[in-house]
């Protein structure tokens, strides 16, 4: 199993041995704390769960069900896998040299919202004519059917809350890894603002 939880500090650019400069994004990752590991026997299904980062006023159901792996998180996700790693328990930390260069991963994160959004920006919509007829309103979407089926289909594109979703970017390379500092660098650009949580998965 190769996961980890981090904070997106920005995008940055390395030069490669052969002179070419590659876009990474940088993110504190780990070190994560295996908080409680769920098996089909007691929960019906397989999973671990991790913590990360020093947290504050924890609630009492929080503190006392991180109480066994000594921690006090911040952030804690649940990670589903296929089959627990051998030797994994209450306790056990991973970080960034669970990685290595080359590896390819997925990165989750909460894109950037964007508030109230019309249909063009929200959906690409073209606006309407401004000239020759056109009645001046060219961002509004216009009819969306009067007679059949006199009600409005789920997922219909029109105007409406955007962005603030979760995001899956995959495929991406680890391009720089620094143990010392817990830093972890991704080709290309992952989803979310700065200090946004990134969860990093790694391909079986």
């Amino acid at each position: 199993m190769k996961a980890l939880l981090g904070t997106k500090i920005g995008m940055t650019q390395i030069i490669s041995e052969s002179g070419v400069a590659i876009p990474v994004t940088l993110i504190q990752a780990g070190p994560v704390t295996v908080t409680q590991v769920k098996t089909v026997e007691t929960d019906g299904y397989t999973a671990v769960q991790m913590a990360y980062g020093e947290g504050k006023n924890l609630s009492k159901a929080v503190a006392g069900h991180t109480k066994s792996a000594k921690v006090t998180p911040k952030h804690i996700r649940e990670i589903r896998v296929t089959e627990l790693p051998e030797g994994l328990s209450v306790g056990s930390t991973f970080d960034v040299t669970t990685f290595a260069l080359g590896d390819i991963v997925d990165a989750t994160g909460t894109s950037k919202g964007k508030g109230f959004a019309g249909t063009v920006k929200r959906h690409n919509f073209n606006t309407s004519k401004a000239t020759h007829g056109g009645n001046g309103n060219v961002r509004k979407p216009g009819s969306i059917g009067s007679m059949y089926p006199q009600k409005v289909f789920k997922g219909k594109r029109m105007a409406g809350r955007m962005g603030h979703d979760q995001v899956t970017v995959k495929n991406l390379v680890v391009a720089y890894v620094d143990p010392s500092h817990n830093l972890i660098g991704l080709r290309g650009a992952v989803p979310g603002p700065k200090k946004g949580l990134i969860i990093i998965g790694g391909k079986a």
